[in-house]
C-alpha cells in the first residue's frame, strides 16, 4: 500500500511539473591559469564551490592578445573530463594520445582524461578576440583509471533549434524537448549524463527546458540579462545560478535579451580529493597520480 501511495505521489509531481528556482549564486572571480591566461572562474573557485558532478567552470574572454597568448602549455590530467567550447577565436589541441587539431567558433572538444593524459591548448591566433568556456566534469571512481578518450565536435555537428521568435538553442550534450520534439546532442557515452545547452533568448521572451529530476543544474548568463520563472530578480551576470530540484526550468530574458549556458548532470555522490590537475577519491590515489606523472607512468605515450 505504501508503495502504491508513493507511486501516485511521484506520478502527480511529474504531472504538475516541479519548477526549478534559484537556490544560490556562485559569482565568477578574476583569475589566471595555464601560463597566465586571464579568465573568470565561478564553479570551482574554491573546493567548497562545486556542483556535483561539475568541478569547475571557466570563462575566458578578451580582445587583448596579452591576456591569452601564453596559452596552456603541456600539462597532465587524471580522473575527470574537460569540455572546451569556443565562441570566438581558435585554439590548437595536442595530446599524448596522438590527437591534434584546431577548434574554432562554435566547436567543442570533449576529453575524458581517465587514467591519464598530457596535453596542451595553445591559441592559434596572435590578435583578435578569444572567447569560450571550459567545464570540468568529475568521473566516477569506477571510470577514473579507464583509458583516456577524445571527441572533437565541429560546429556543424552540433544541432541547433530555432524558431521565428528568435529563440536559438545549441544542444551540445543531453537533449532539448520542445513542442513534442526531442533533439539530442552529439555527445554520448558519458558517466554523468550531462546536459550542456547554449541558449539565446530575444528580449522579453522565455523558454521552458525539461531536465531530469535526478540532475543538479545551473544557469550561467554571459550576455544580456535573464530571470528564472516568475522571480523578478535578474540573475547575476557571469555567475553560476545554482538551481533547486525539479524537472523543468523556465527562463525569461529581460529587455536586453540573454545568452546563457544551461548545465545539468547526475551527481556522483562520491568523495572528491583534488590536487591541481588530478581528481581522485582518496589521498593515496592522488599521491599515486603525482608519482606516476613524475616517473613518466601517467600515460603510455611520450609527453607533448
Amino acid at each position: 500500500m505504501a508503495f502504491f501511495v508513493m507511486a501516485v505521489i511521484t506520478s502527480f509531481k511529474r504531472a504538475v511539473m516541479i519548477k526549478r528556482r534559484v537556490d544560490r549564486m556562485i559569482p565568477s572571480i578574476e583569475t589566471s591559469d595555464g601560463a597566465g591566461v586571464k579568465l573568470r572562474r565561478s564553479i570551482g573557485s574554491s573546493h567548497f564551490l562545486r556542483l556535483d558532478p561539475f568541478l569547475m567552470l571557466d570563462e575566458f574572454y578578451s580582445d587583448d592578445p596579452n591576456d591569452y597568448l601564453a596559452g596552456f602549455p603541456s600539462h597532465p590530467h587524471r580522473g575527470f573530463e574537460t569540455v572546451t567550447y569556443m565562441i570566438d577565436g581558435f585554439m590548437r589541441h595536442v595530446d599524448s594520445m596522438g590527437n591534434s587539431g584546431v577548434i574554432g567558433p562554435g566547436d567543442v572538444q570533449w576529453m575524458s582524461a581517465g587514467r591519464g593524459v598530457i596535453h596542451s591548448e595553445m591559441p592559434e591566433q596572435t590578435e583578435g578576440r578569444m572567447r569560450g568556456f571550459q567545464l570540468w566534469i568529475n568521473l566516477p571512481a569506477a571510470a577514473k583509471m579507464k583509458p583516456p578518450t577524445y571527441q572533437d565536435i565541429p560546429k556543424d555537428s552540433i544541432p541547433e533549434f530555432s524558431e521565428a521568435t528568435g529563440l536559438r538553442v545549441r544542444i551540445i550534450a543531453g537533449r532539448f524537448e520542445y513542442d513534442g520534439r526531442v533533439i539530442p546532442g552529439p555527445i554520448n557515452a558519458l558517466s554523468a549524463d550531462p546536459y550542456f545547452l547554449d541558449v539565446y533568448l530575444p528580449a522579453g521572451h522565455s523558454v521552458s527546458v525539461a531536465l531530469p529530476l535526478t540532475h543538479n543544474s545551473c544557469v550561467y548568463v554571459y550576455e544580456g540579462e535573464a530571470m528564472i520563472g516568475d522571480e523578478t530578480t535578474l540573475l547575476v551576470h557571469r555567475a553560476a545560478a545554482i538551481l533547486t530540484e525539479g524537472d523543468t526550468v523556465d527562463i525569461m530574458a529581460s529587455k536586453n535579451g540573454a545568452r546563457f549556458l544551461l548545465l545539468a548532470g547526475r551527481p556522483l555522490n562520491e568523495p572528491i580529493v583534488q590536487h591541481g590537475p588530478f581528481v581522485m577519491t582518496t589521498r593515496e590515489e592522488i599521491e599515486e597520480a603525482i608519482s606516476d606523472y613524475q616517473c613518466g607512468r601517467l600515460t603510455d605515450s611520450a609527453k607533448v
